[in-house]
């Protein structure tokens, strides 16, 4: 059972806590949460200056990045006060189902759903989801890498400098 959260976790929070600056931390708040699930939601999707969108559109597979930054919300709620939350990074994303073609023509707000699925010292698998007005547009299963292996963890292995694995500055 999610619980509405106490205080207040909104949009300031939320961009204290991720390490996106600006119009790309997506979430506007944390509607409710427990141990393995969080459900936040945006509002932005129909701007048209929104970091993620090409060619006049925000394709629905941008979704998958609400979804991560859900993920991010989660870990950063479990955290114990004060503790640092080790970064993390996508790295894979599984059974993702499009239900739309594009997030910019939907105009309820997003509701944007992570389930903890599985959980280890360095990986976690979520499953999430993405609904507006009661309409599924979005779905799948995401694994998130942490620790000395995400980046901003540590200096880079030379395999994270490689054309393979660019790093951060070249990504």
């Amino acid at each position: 059972m999610l619980s509405v959260p106490a205080p207040r976790f909104d949009h300031d929070w939320i961009a204290a806590r991720l390490p996106h600056a600006g119009a790309m931390c997506l979430l506007d708040g944390v509607l409710a949460w427990d141990a393995s699930h969080v459900l936040c939601s945006a509002d932005n999707q129909r701007r048209p200056d929104h970091p993620l969108r090409q060619f006049g559109r925000l394709g629905a597979a941008c979704g998958i990045e609400y979804a991560a930054q859900a993920m991010a919300v989660h870990g950063a709620l479990l955290a114990p006060a004060g503790a640092r939350v080790p970064p993390g990074m996508l790295v894979s994303a599984r059974g993702v189902e499009l239900h739309v073609t594009r997030l910019d023509d939907i105009q309820a707000p997003l509701l944007v759903r992570a389930q903890r699925l599985q959980e280890g010292d360095e990986l976690l698998m979520y499953g999430f989801s993405v609904h507006s007005a009661g309409r599924l547009l979005l779905r799948g299963r995401a694994s998130v890498l942490l620790g000395r292996h995400a980046p901003g963890s540590g200096p880079a292995s030379p395999a994270a400098a490689s054309p393979d694995h660019p790093s951060r500055d070249q990504a």
